[in-house]
Parts: C-alpha cells; structure tokens; sequence
C-alpha cells in the first residue's frame, strides 16, 4: 500500500458526534463536541475538549458538570446546527425542538431525544491550546428503556447513533463483530445437523 504523508492534524475518524448539555433545567444549553471519549475504565472517566470562546465553556467551567448525549442519525440536522449556532444569541434547543430533562446527579439537563446520556462531573481542566480538555467522572448513565432486553442487556446497535468523520456525519452501519470474537474458539458442528443437509 502506498501512502502520502501529510502534515500532522486532527484526522481520527470516526469520532463520537453528541451532544453536551449544560446549564440548568432553568436555562438549559448544549453545544456539539467531536473531540470527546473514554480515558478511564475503572472510576468511568471521560473528557471533552471545548474551544474558550464557545458559549457553553464558563458554563461548564463554573458549574462543573455536563452531560453527554448520544444522538440518533435521525438528528443530524439538530446536532449540526447546535455545533455552528450561538447559545449567546439564541435558544439552540427551543430553535430545533430538543427538550431539556432533569438528571439525577447533577444540576446540569440531559436531552430528553437522546437514547444515552452520560452525567458526568468535572474533575480537571487541561488548556491545550485552541481548546482546553474538561476531565470527568461519569457518575451515572440515562439508557431508553427500549434498549435493554429481558436480561437486562444494552441493545446498542438500535440506538441508530451517528458517527462523524473528517467534516462528514456518518449513520452507523451493520454490525461487523463483538469484543474479543477473533480469539473466541469455533463451535464445534453439528453432526445431526450435517446429516440432515447431505439427506
């Protein structure tokens, strides 16, 4: 495979495209976020990294907490305009029809569209450069009731959430494998079976 080098950026693709809620249930706000993920397993830790001169940034800043809400595909058009429009000058959610819910542990709203919303408490603040990376514990996780099965599992894959990529949102698409599936040992075959179809 020939490859052609550029010069370093911020091409990581996919990336979660959600959106985090702040504010209060009073004066709710939220802003889209790429640049977001997991640091930590065990305490649950997340971040996002918010440019300073964003609107929500001393939102998040002083109250310290945020909630990240994962959004279906069916939302592109909400979560796009979140990420190009100003708090400062408008009622984001009102304008695209997002309602703002209560969450348990913080005083920050979840969004009530999103099928999993993560609250979550900041606990450091990283200037980076253009943006400064917001370090949190994830204290508890909002899951639609419609997503978990008779045995209590998470049925992610009919969430229909979306995916960003280079300046492009993607809707995520068939399911390819699950965790450690490569090193799972074959099943042995059915022989009852294997002489059924030769019959």
């Amino acid at each position: 495979m020939e490859k052609v080098q550029w010069k370093g950026g911020t091409l990581l693709s996919p990336v979660p495209a959600v959106l985090v809620s702040c504010g209060t249930m009073e004066k709710p706000t939220a802003l889209t976020i790429a640049w977001t993920g997991i640091t930590c397993s065990d305490p649950p830790k997340t971040y996002i990294s918010v440019r300073p001169s964003r609107n929500s940034y001393d939102i998040i800043k002083q109250s310290g907490e945020f909630v990240i809400n994962m959004m279906p595909s069916s939302f592109v058009r909400q979560v796009d305009y979140c990420g190009i429009k100003s708090g400062k000058t408008e009622d984001k959610l009102a304008k695209m029809k997002l309602t703002a819910m209560e969450c348990e542990n913080i005083s920050a709203p979840q969004i009530a569209q999103s099928p999993i919303s993560l609250e979550c408490r900041v606990t450091d603040i990283v200037p980076l450069g253009s943006h400064d990376m917001f370090m949190a514990d994830i204290l508890s996780v909002n899951i639609d009731k419609t997503l978990i099965d008779d045995r209590g599992r998470l049925k992610i894959e009919q969430a229909g959430l979306m995916t960003y990529a280079h300046g492009t949102y993607f809707a995520l698409g068939k399911k390819i494998g699950t965790f450690g599936f490569s090193v799972k040992p074959k099943r042995a075959k059915n022989p009852s079976r294997d002489k059924k179809k030769k019959k």
